[in-house]
């Protein structure tokens, strides 16, 4: 199994201020079309194929492989998206949480497999190392922090 872990402050020094309403409006943005937030070309199709009141479905292609995930909300605190099809199976986390000082912070977490591998096998180890990583979620919640930011100051969050 995969477990990973990575927290970053939403408002470091010298960044634009952002509110907890404008990082949720972002992670809710991200869910709805992950085209918006990751690195050109790295998601090739992000389609909302359900909707409910508790949770939407959507079927996504990121770097090359084809997923199906259902996303919940808990508003303005959790994103979780569940792993139904694809590459992966378990469950990843976005969490907007303050400090123990009271400053907003972004956490990524997940719990997750490899579907049709060894367990703890060679690719979940070279998937946790990746997941660990400089290049990892701690990255992709920065990414997303920045272009919450952008989107902010063109006027589209």
């Amino acid at each position: 199994m995969i477990y990973s872990s990575a927290t970053v402050p939403v408002n470091p020094e010298g960044e634009t201020t952002l509110t907890r309403e404008q990082v949720w409006k972002g992670l809710e943005l991200k869910a709805h079309d992950a085209r918006l937030f990751l690195p050109s070309g790295l998601c090739t199709k992000c389609d909302v194929t359900e909707e409910s009141a508790t949770h939407f479905v959507r079927d996504a292609t990121i770097a090359g492989a084809d997923l199906r995930e259902i996303i919940v909300f808990e508003p303005q605190r959790k994103v979780t998206f569940f792993q139904a099809t694809g590459p992966r199976e378990g469950a990843i986390v976005n969490e907007l949480f303050e400090d123990e000082a009271g400053a907003l912070q972004l956490k990524f977490y997940c719990y997750l497999g490899l579907r049709d591998k060894l367990p703890n096998g060679p690719e979940e180890q070279a998937e946790q190392t990746q997941f660990d990583s400089d290049k990892g979620y701690k990255a992709a919640l920065l990414s997303t922090l920045k272009r919450t930011r952008e989107m902010l100051a063109e006027g589209k969050l």
